[in-house]
């Protein structure tokens, strides 16, 4: 199945906002690998072919990371995709510490295709943090992460067994589980 024309203005969206972004791992990856890794699980892993799941994967750090709005979201890929993005974005005006907990403590509450997105999100990370250390991280914030990040998905279970599965390796191998 071919992408359709609006999916692909949504790459072509998020590449745009995330250009001059990088990752903070050691190599300064591009940042908009990030959303593209998180749609591409949910489609070749999690088997997820909903369009709207899988260009809010796309956009899912637009609000939180760059000047893009919701109004600019929604005017350009509908209500149900913005709405799925407003469910996954922090609220960056809270300190850290209060948006991870809000993490925790709102994901049993969101919609299914907003879990999808963030189970996809959390596995991405995950797996990078598997591989290297950000710059300026030590093991003990990457065990601190491990950790917060357990406690997110533990609220998101029961929407997509193979993620949960994943992730489950990956904290099996933290020795979280």
């Amino acid at each position: 199945m071919s992408p359709s024309c609006k999916f692909m203005q949504c790459l072509q969206f998020a590449a745009r906002k995330h250009a001059n972004q990088r990752r903070k791992d050691i190599k300064q990856t591009p940042y908009i690998n990030h959303p593209i890794n998180v749609a591409t699980i949910l489609s070749t892993e999690a088997h997820v072919n909903d369009e709207t799941v899988l260009m809010a994967a796309l956009l899912h750090d637009t609000v939180e990371d760059t000047d893009t709005t919701f109004k600019e979201i929604e005017d350009q890929f509908g209500s149900e995709v913005c709405g799925i993005v407003r469910e996954v974005t922090d609220d960056k005006s809270l300190a850290k510490e209060e948006r991870k907990r809000l993490q925790i403590e709102n994901a049993a509450n969101c919609s299914p295709k907003a879990k999808l997105v963030k189970l996809a999100d959390k596995l991405d990370n995950l797996r990078d943090l598997q591989v290297s250390l950000p710059l300026g991280w030590n093991e003990e914030r990457r065990t601190s992460y491990f950790v917060w990040a357990k406690k997110v998905i533990d609220n998101l279970r029961g929407i997509n067994q193979h993620l949960e599965d994943c992730l489950d390796e990956i904290f099996r191998a933290a020795k979280l589980i």
